[in-house]
């Protein structure tokens, strides 16, 4: 039997390869159901970007009864300037070094700034902190993030709340193979637990995501749904798929007599 390599975030190791986040339950009491049924272990939040029914002292409540670890992030920032002042709000409020680092480019898309966020996380390695950047499926900017001092990497699958799923596995499988070391999360724009699957068999550590989850049906059936989709995936990669061929091959022996010609 295939043995499997840990899940690790800087140093800390996690038995739960999902990550989610936090936003856009139809209730707060959804949301907690939701964390505790997809057996995640890091919870994503935003001192931005929480909508009424989750906001205030009860939602952070909620959050500390769940037990997950809190990763902060810097969702809805435009500017180097924005994301390191809240970035160091983030680490006053939660009393951690962890930053998920977004910084987008384009409002339509919501596609980060490349340039913008390679200078902030140069700004924010500097002062200590250890940071998740949130990138395209760029090969260079991944190079370049690394070449920083990123332990952990989070390619997009696709736009943040599109659920299109990974609409480029060949730039991802690229990055997977060019940086073997680096803890690898695809991260947005998936939005079925078959999305998670693809993601863990390419190679990739983890997944994190938010939309496919809290805008289902029912996001709590939904959360257990990716947790077993992470798992199916990663144990599918651990033990080797088949090679692809191009022409059939027979499943059942040929040779030999049929076994009710047999005595």
């Amino acid at each position: 039997m295939q043995t499997d390599t840990p899940f690790t975030v800087y140093g800390e190791q996690f038995d739960s390869r999902l990550l989610i986040g936090s936003a856009l339950y139809p209730s707060p009491e959804v949301m907690q159901q939701s964390l505790l049924a997809s057996q995640a272990q890091i919870v994503t939040v935003s001192l931005r970007r929480q909508n009424s029914v989750s906001a205030g002292d009860d939602f952070w409540q909620l959050i500390k009864d769940t037990g997950l670890r809190v990763l902060p992030n810097t969702a809805g920032c435009h500017s180097v300037k924005e994301v390191v002042t809240l970035a160091q709000m983030c680490r006053e409020v939660f009393a951690t070094d962890w930053i998920k680092l977004e910084l987008i480019g384009d409002e339509y898309n919501l596609q980060p700034d490349p340039i913008a966020l390679l200078e902030a996380t140069e700004i924010l390695i500097k002062q200590g902190f250890k940071v998740l950047p949130y990138c395209t499926d760029d090969l260079v900017v991944c190079q370049r993030l690394a070449d920083l001092g990123c332990e952990v990497l989070m390619p997009w699958g696709a736009p943040i709340g599109t659920g299109k799923g990974l609409l480029n596995p060949y730039n991802l499988q690229t990055i997977r193979e060019r940086l073997p070391n680096h803890t690898l999360i695809v991260d947005a724009g998936l939005g079925l637990p078959s999305h998670a699957v693809q993601a863990l068999e390419l190679g990739y550590d983890a997944v994190l995501l938010n939309s496919a989850i809290a805008g289902a049906g029912c996001p709590v059936t939904m959360a257990s749904a990716f947790h077993h989709a992470v798992v199916a995936g990663r144990a599918a990669y651990v033990a080797q798929a088949m090679p692809e061929k191009e022409v059939a091959a027979p499943s059942t022996p040929t040779m030999g007599m049929p076994f009710w010609h047999q005595n």
